[in-house]
């Protein structure tokens, strides 16, 4: 048996807003219909991001509930951290908290829908 992965769904209530941040920090293409939005980055599974009028943020790390999660890696942290927060990203965590020499911990953002995900050092 082979379990593989789809695609990963995001809801937002803006779809618009939270689709140019994935655009704009992953690349690749985007295919809009009136209650998705398919974002294709090679190497990656489709990426949706599906209209959800009443979502309603998470409020990680505050309240433990996430919603979702991503991990993304990076070969330059840096530069990566200024393309987040360029998109649209706002952090969740202090910068000072990885150890790029010795590539461990990542760091804490938030989509523009509230969405949590981690850049690490490859």
């Amino acid at each position: 048996m082979t379990i593989n992965l789809a695609a990963i769904i995001i809801d937002a209530a803006d779809m618009d807003t939270e689709s140019s941040f994935w655009h704009l920090l992953l690349g690749g293409s985007i295919t809009k219909t009136e209650n998705h939005h398919f974002l294709r980055v090679d190497g990656f599974p489709p990426v949706v991001i599906q209209r959800a009028p009443g979502h309603v943020p998470p409020a990680w790390p505050r309240d433990g509930a996430q919603q979702l999660h991503v991990d993304l890696t990076t070969d330059d942290l840096a530069s990566a951290d200024r393309a987040a927060l360029d998109a649209g990203a706002r952090r969740l965590r202090p910068t000072d908290d990885t150890d790029l020499a010795n590539h461990q911990g990542s760091r804490v953002y938030a989509s523009p829908a509230g969405h949590p995900f981690c850049l690490r050092p490859a």
